[in-house]
């Protein structure tokens, strides 16, 4: 038998850590590994038009699937595109691994060579370099390891002539998860748990914050038990929206994203407990978002400073679900519940906050944005995965109500626009049942417009909502809140419509209310991806910008 090449063994390994999906743009140094995969595997490739796209698609697909996404690049000028689509794996906590080819060991004068090494270590992934036939395999499986155990984006650069060389060894891969540790869920320590209940006993206006910690710890029926023993009110951060949709005392997002309601009662709280949540900068609003409460934190790797700030008074050091029911047992016991924030004012002040409605006038034939949103959510099922990029329309995401948290993927950790279209195309492939929407601005879409194209020859029923100003709409209200003409920043609106049919989608224009149910239902009959081109009001800020650059209180 003719010995195997090195790519055709490191393709026998991705096959038996049960890769089924790679999003790739082949060039020469990872073509053929590449078909590879799918000839002799069967493994589906997902196409990209633009190696950053490629990255961010298995993003998508491992937010979407618990599994480990896997894309891959050529050299040089293929690797240096994805440096903002792996930044934002890496931040988000994504498995991943990203096989980078590189140029020939033999030609270091290769027109491509480039240094992959200080690149992916600056995104903050991991990286490992093919570079010995005997260490091949022991590679590939710590690559593996590492994104399934750790959460963490794993860059694995094979130059393109070690690739071609034979592998003259008979040697048996051993797949990452037979030497994975066993899931556990670490308990809290007795007595931080009394201490914790002195705590909550000792307050009259305590918080619950919950995170994506405690999305993933099925957290969310606990820390309900908890609001309830303790008497206090329930919150999120963005990445755990949706987690007390529709329970009593839940005030929504908290920090940047928070509404007025939410922000006056955390400026009155003198307990937060933070659960499976960081609690970043943004989550506190550098410590100014409840300015005089004492903190708890619980989480598995609880800090003591954290973005340049004191994270907690007391850090339980357990999983989220294990740590709160170790606290409302301990309070159970105690005796009668608390009524603490609970109150019939409190409940009367949440129930009346609702979405902003401020009365603003609109440029003709335009839509305003928050109708839009409220309209959009109750035109699309409870059961739909909803995928939001980033930009000015993001703030009104927290219009959207009544999904579960796992039905969110939104792409802000990074901050980059630019995202959203190929994190929707990876999520849509890995939920496989056509139950996706994307909602997008006009200048984020544009970027990487050339992906619509992947879609169509995916075979993905993907609905795209674009809410079109014409404008980079973060920057154009910023600048007018600081008196300044944000005219450079204003483009026009891009026909989407005619764009996206061109690409083979079906397409409308919205200019006015009350369509979406209509055109929604055409979108569930058809047989292919929709684009809606939603032309929103340019001069409404949302009430996020107002409070930040217009002054309001």
């Amino acid at each position: 038998m003719n010995e195997p090449t090195v790519y055709e063994v490191i393709a026998d390994a991705f096959a038996a850590e049960k890769v089924d999906t790679l999003f790739a743009l082949l060039g020469d140094a990872n073509m053929h590994w590449g078909v590879d995969m799918a000839k002799r595997h069967g493994v589906r490739i997902v196409h990209a038009r633009h190696e950053h796209c490629a990255v961010a698609m298995a993003d998508g697909y491992a937010r979407a699937t618990g599994r480990v996404g896997v894309a891959t690049t050529t050299c040089g000028p293929g690797f240096t595109q994805i440096a903002t689509a792996l930044t934002v794996a890496v931040r988000h906590g994504v498995p991943m691994v990203v096989f980078a080819g590189d140029t020939p060991i033999g030609d270091p004068f290769h027109n491509q060579h480039f240094e992959q090494r200080p690149l992916a270590e600056a995104t903050g992934a991991n990286f490992i370099g093919l570079r010995d036939v005997n260490r091949l395999l022991n590679d590939v499986r710590e690559a593996f390891y590492v994104a399934r155990h750790e959460h963490h984006p794993v860059v694995l650069s094979v130059p393109m002539d070690l690739q071609l060389r034979t592998f003259p060894w008979a040697a048996q891969y051993q797949v990452s998860g037979d030497v994975l540790p066993r899931p556990q869920r670490p308990m809290p320590d007795p007595e931080l748990v009394a201490q914790a209940v002195r705590m909550i006993r000792e307050s009259q206006r305590p918080i619950v914050l919950a995170g994506e910690g405690a999305v993933k710890s099925g957290a969310a029926d606990a820390i309900a038990a908890l609001g309830d023993q303790a008497g206090a009110l329930l919150a999120t951060t963005l990445r755990a929206k949706g987690l007390f949709d529709d329970r009593p005392y839940d005030l929504g997002i908290a920090g940047a994203f928070a509404s007025d309601v939410a922000r006056e009662l955390f400026a009155g709280a003198d307990l937060v407990i933070g659960v499976g949540a960081s609690l970043s900068y943004y989550t506190t609003e550098g410590g100014y978002f409840y300015p005089d409460a004492r903190i708890i934190q619980i989480d598995t790797r609880p800090r003591g400073i954290w973005q340049g700030q004191k994270v907690a008074d007391l850090h339980l050091a357990a999983d989220a679900k294990t740590g709160v029911n170790a606290i409302v047992e301990a309070l159970r016991m105690e005796g009668a519940r608390r009524a603490g924030y609970r109150t019939e004012e409190v409940a009367k002040r949440i129930a009346a906050g609702g979405p902003d409605s401020r009365p603003m006038p609109l440029e003709p034939d335009t839509v305003d944005p928050r109708n839009a949103m409220l309209e959009l959510d109750q035109a699309i099922p409870k059961d739909w995965n909803v995928v939001t990029g980033i930009g000015h329309f993001a703030n009104w995401v927290t219009h959207l109500h009544g999904r579960a948290a796992e039905r969110y993927f939104i792409t802000h950790d990074f901050g980059a626009i630019g995202q959203g279209l190929a994190t929707a195309i990876g999520v849509a492939a890995g939920r496989g049942d056509g139950k996706v929407v994307l909602i997008e601005g006009d200048g984020t879409l544009l970027m990487h417009i050339q992906e619509l194209e992947v879609m169509i020859r995916q075979g993905l029923h993907l609905l795209i909502c674009v809410f079109n100003d014409g404008a980079y709409g973060a920057e154009v209200h910023k600048l007018r809140g600081l008196g300044v003409d944000p005219a450079e920043l204003i483009f026009g609106r891009t026909d989407l419509a005619r764009i996206a049919s061109a690409f083979g989608l079906r397409a409308a224009t919205i200019r006015k209310p009350d369509e979406m149910q209509r055109l929604f239902a055409e979108h569930v009959q058809g047989k292919t991806s929709t684009l809606w081109d939603i032309h929103i009001a340019g001069n409404v800020p949302s009430a996020q910008y107002r409070r930040l650059y217009f002054g309001e209180a």
